[in-house]
């Protein structure tokens, strides 16, 4: 006789774990998301990394108290003529009421990027209960513009994190809504570079100017500043950038930051394995596996077997470097095929969708209150 017994527990087994995953699903509280335009006080030694444009700026999203319909949908570019969608949002909206004070996660975009650009991943933790703040680079962003220093020092972006963290733990509105031992912060790009320095792992500049020496014309020149090391060379002698380099080295660690979630990382070349080694904060790794801007062969899985500890996911299925950007509208597809097209098969919403829950159950594990963490 047949026995179904073994048949059944595995149908039972199965149910459960069904189940279970809906109830965490429907457990999940998803808010409506406020948005504010703020300005960073940035301190006086300040290195403005050459932008005539003397404003940290940046974005707060997070959790509000909205009714329907007052969310708008936001978007990037002009406003007859927007280039990307940037996802819903409500302008200076109440706060969400909370019975505990909410975890802060700050972001760094990539090169040449903006703060705008991390909005599918700043509303979608936003959304699940976490103030998130975006921070413009100087001389490295596509609002303020570019320059030589700005894709140059990139180690200064670490400061300008801090700087925003500060910022909002002091700020009179949000200040007293955020848990300041429960930070994290999350990166793009030179933004994942960013949140390497953030973790503790120091630039070795000898490295990078070797490395580049190394390379065919153009290697190590992004497509944002065409000819980057040939501006340099003609102002390395300008003694705000001599003073800048000599910091190049410098630790850029923010104890206040309790882990790192690093998005196609790039970069990889400033920092030594016994650097990486040293790193004890928890750190995970994202990428796509057709990334040609930042190969993760050299960047991400680099990062990944050098830092004690980091988790490391390679998405397949043709997904490459500008996936990570907000989704493009038809106007930007047309404009900048190159940022917004994606390989066939790629549905780029869906894979912020999957990365933005990969960033949440990885700062929820992380960011748990300190008197609780196992």
């Amino acid at each position: 006789m047949l026995n179904l017994r073994p048949i059944v527990s595995l149908a039972l087994l199965a149910l459960t774990a069904f189940s279970l995953a809906q109830k965490k699903e429907s457990e999940t509280v998803v808010h409506p998301v406020g948005f504010s335009l703020r300005q960073f006080a940035a301190p006086p030694d300040y290195n403005w990394r050459g932008s005539d444009d003397r404003r940290l700026s940046g974005i707060v999203w997070y959790p509000a108290d909205v009714s329907l319909g007052e969310e708008k949908e936001q978007y990037i570019g002009p406003p007859d003529s927007p280039l990307s969608y940037a996802g819903p949002a409500a302008r200076e909206a109440t706060l969400a009421p909370s019975f505990a004070r909410f975890p802060l996660i700050a972001l760094s975009h990539g090169t040449g990027g903006s703060a705008m650009q991390m909005a599918w991943l700043g509303t979608y933790l936003a959304a699940r209960g976490y103030i998130v703040v975006a921070v413009n680079h100087p001389g490295n962003n596509a609002v303020t513009g570019y320059t030589t220093q700005g894709f140059i020092e990139g180690w200064e972006r670490a400061r300008d994190i801090s700087i925003a963290i500060t910022d909002l733990l002091a700020d009179s509105r949000f200040g007293s809504k955020i848990d300041p031992d429960r930070v994290g912060a999350a990166g793009f790009s030179y933004g994942g570079y960013t949140m390497i320095e953030l973790a503790g792992a120091t630039t070795d500049w000898n490295r990078i100017l070797t490395w580049c020496n190394q390379q065919q014309k153009g290697g190590c020149d992004p497509p944002e500043m065409p000819n980057l090391m040939e501006k340099f060379k003609a102002i390395k002698q300008q003694p705000d950038v001599q003073q800048a380099l000599q910091h190049a080295g410098d630790s850029y660690r923010d104890a206040r930051i309790r882990a790192v979630f690093a998005i196609a990382p790039a970069v990889a070349r400033a920092f030594t394995r016994e650097s990486l080694q040293r790193i004890t904060l928890p750190v995970e790794i994202v990428a796509g596996d057709d990334d040609h801007i930042a190969p993760p062969t050299e960047n991400a899985e680099f990062f990944a077997s050098n830092i004690p500890g980091a988790k490391l996911t390679i998405l397949p299925g043709g997904i490459g470097h500008y996936t990570f950007l907000d989704v493009g509208t038809e106007a930007g597809k047309k404009q900048f095929p190159q940022l917004f097209v994606d390989n066939p098969g790629v549905n780029r919403e869906a894979v912020h969708n999957q990365v933005g829950q990969m960033a949440a159950e990885f700062f929820d594990k992380e960011l748990v209150p300190v008197k609780k963490k196992r």
